[in-house]
């Protein structure tokens, strides 16, 4: 099982503080999944996060491992994927990065151009920017820095 530190983790006597975790694991997509699970488990007890907004960070969250694990480890459980997320009641931030050697997002097909629409490309990239509030990669693009910032319903 993949270390996991711990901070200020009891949100009943501080309902302020912030939940902390650091996580490494091989790029295996089980591994993640159980990452997913735990991460979705805080967000639904301990945030004001709405269903759809749930949504949309599990879904995020989900193609940003999956791109960690196929395309910047491809599929080598030798490589490790490093998550790091902090969890507030109304704001969800996370940073992924893997061992690739990077990319650079502008070079992903716009998946909406009417020459990609039957090519499988670039639709996680999309989805991940537009569910979440903030999406940033590193200059060496082997990370992704994510947050979104609860609205409680509101668009």
């Amino acid at each position: 099982m993949a270390p996991v530190r711990r901070a200020a983790m009891n949100r009943e006597r501080d309902p302020q503080s912030d939940m902390i975790r650091d996580v490494a694991i091989p790029s295996d997509p089980a591994e993640a999944r159980r990452v997913q699970e735990e991460i979705d488990q805080l967000l639904a007890k301990a945030s004001r996060f709405s269903d759809h907004e749930l949504f949309g960070i599990r879904l995020a969250v989900e193609e940003a491992l999956v791109n960690a694990i196929k395309h910047g480890n491809q599929m080598d459980r030798a490589k490790q994927v490093r998550i790091r997320y902090t969890l507030r009641a109304t704001l969800f931030e996370i940073h992924i990065a893997d061992e690739g050697t990077g990319f650079d997002p502008a070079d992903v097909p716009d998946p909406t151009a009417i020459e990609n629409l039957e090519r499988p490309c670039g639709r996680g990239l999309m989805l991940m920017k537009h569910y979440m509030s903030e999406v940033a990669f590193s200059p060496e693009g082997n990370s992704v820095r994510m947050s979104k910032v609860a609205r409680n319903g509101q668009a």
